[in-house]
C-alpha cells in the first residue's frame, strides 16, 4: 500500500492527525469500534487515557490480525463522552498514540456521544485502512 498525508497550507496545521490520506493498495480493512474491553469483555480503565490506551491497543490487535500495520491506517473516528477531558488530555493522548501507532497519522475526527455502548466506557475508536 502506498499512502499520501495531504496537509493543504490554506488550512490550519494539523495536530495529530492529516486533513486527508490518499491511500492505494487492494485491500481495505474495516475496523470495527473498539472500547478499552479486556479479553473477558470487562471495561478496563478508570481514566480517559487509561481507557483510549487500551482501546487503540484493541484498534490495532484487530489491525494486525487482518495483516495490517498502524501506517495502513486511512481513517480513524474517536468517539468519547466527553470532549472536553479529551483535550484536556490531548497531550498524553497524543503521546499514546506515537507510543502505539507512529507518527503517520490517519485523517481523523473527534465525536461526542451521549454514551457508548458500555456504559462505563469513555472513548471508542474505529476505522479503516488500506493495505496492499
Amino acid at each position: 500500500m502506498s499512502t499520501e498525508r495531504v496537509n493543504p497550507s490554506e488550512l490550519s496545521p494539523p495536530a495529530g492527525f492529516s486533513h486527508a490520506v490518499v491511500a492505494t493498495g487492494s485491500r481495505v480493512v474495516f475496523l470495527a469500534g473498539q472500547t478499552a474491553l479486556d479479553t473477558d469483555g470487562k471495561v478496563v480503565g478508570r481514566t480517559l487515557p487509561e481507557q483510549f490506551g487500551k482501546a487503540l491497543t484493541n484498534l490495532l490487535t484487530a489491525l494486525s490480525a487482518a495483516g495490517g500495520t498502524p501506517s495502513d491506517l486511512a481513517r480513524v473516528t474517536v468517539y468519547t463522552t466527553d470532549v472536553e477531558a479529551y483535550r484536556a488530555h490531548a497531550v498524553e493522548l497524543g503521546r499514546l498514540w506515537r507510543a502505539s501507532a507512529g507518527r503517520d497519522y490517519p485523517a481523523m475526527a473527534v465525536v461526542q456521544v451521549v454514551r457508548l455502548w458500555d456504559a462505563e466506557a469513555m472513548v471508542e475508536l474505529d476505522g479503516f485502512a488500506v493495505l496492499p
